[in-house]
Order: structure tokens, then C-alpha cells, then sequence
């Protein structure tokens, strides 16, 4: 493709693209910058032989690629090693626990699950005790895969908000 070629191909595509990143990635100077990374990837191998409809297709894989490597970069958690953890000063774990703390993860779960409200509770109890797919938990349900996914998120979110409120109360009775 020829200069003038692709500054018209990106001239057509520049907006939907951007707009597509500024929709994952939320920050204009981000969608920018990988918007720009996007279009060097395309100038790099683009070819005349891709017809309109597969160039757009195309276009937009690539988007999807080069977001994902951002988020996986940008969540990307530092490693350490037990013998640097060990030499800035942390102690390891206590020998013992108090009693109220050292219940099995299996009890705290169980209370914690007791504690949300029912289709909270059948949403965790499908997704992850029963290991369902998002599919399966929405026919088991009788909702749909988007309000599964809602419910997930809200029924995670509310019992790590009252796993905080009983962790609270636990440490204010010791």
C-alpha cells in the first residue's frame, strides 16, 4: 500500500479504532498512545490483497491483541522470593493463631455465603463450589449470561465486604 493509501485507510479507521481503546482503557492519553501502537503494527503488514470488510476485521484483532498485552503489562504483580521476603524482615507466619481467627477456610466460607442473600449465594455456589460455566449458571438460574455475570460481581464484592466486616469484629474482640 502506498503512502498515500494508508493515510486514507487511516484516516477511515482512526476514529473507530480509538474509540474502541478509549472504550476498554478509559484514560485519553493511554487509548492515544496504543491507538498510535495499533496503527505501527498495521503499516508493518499490511497487505492490498485483504478485502475491505477483512481489513476492518483484521484492524480490530489487533486492537483487541495490543489491549490485552496492555492489561496483562499493567496487572503484571511483582514477584519475591520466600528468601527476600524473609530478609526485609517478615517473620513468616505466627506459630499460633488466636481462636476466633483460625477456623477453617471451609466454616468462614460457609458463613459467609449463609449471610448473602439467596441468588447471591446460588450464583457463588454455581460458579465456583459447583465449578459451572457463566452459560451453564445462567440456564441452571433461569437469568441471562450478562445479569450472571452482574450477580457474580455483586455477590463477590458483598462478601468481601462482610469478610472485612467479620474480620473487624474478630480483631476488636481480641
Amino acid at each position: 500500500m502506498d503512502v498515500q493509501g494508508f493515510q486514507r485507510f487511516y484516516q477511515e479507521k482512526f476514529e473507530s479504532i480509538y474509540h474502541y481503546v478509549y472504550s476498554k482503557v478509559g484514560n485519553r492519553e493511554v487509548a492515544e498512545d496504543l491507538t498510535s501502537e495499533i496503527f505501527l503494527k498495521v503499516v508493518n503488514s499490511l497487505d492490498q490483497e485483504r478485502g475491505p470488510q477483512s481489513v476492518h476485521k483484521w484492524l480490530f484483532l489487533i486492537a483487541r491483541t495490543t489491549i490485552a498485552d496492555y492489561w496483562r503489562a499493567h496487572y503484571r504483580l511483582p514477584k519475591s522470593s520466600l528468601d527476600e521476603l524473609l530478609e526485609a524482615g517478615w517473620e513468616g507466619p505466627a506459630e499460633e493463631e488466636p481462636a476466633a481467627i483460625s477456623d477453617s477456610p471451609i466454616d468462614r466460607v460457609h458463613r459467609l455465603l449463609q449471610a448473602l442473600p439467596e441468588h447471591y449465594r446460588e450464583v457463588l455456589t454455581c460458579r465456583f463450589l459447583l465449578n459451572l460455566s457463566i452459560k451453564a449458571t445462567a440456564l441452571r438460574m433461569g437469568v441471562t449470561v450478562a445479569n450472571v455475570k452482574v450477580l457474580q460481581f455483586r455477590a463477590l464484592k458483598r462478601a468481601a465486604e462482610l469478610e472485612q466486616v467479620v474480620t473487624e469484629q474478630q480483631c476488636g474482640v481480641l
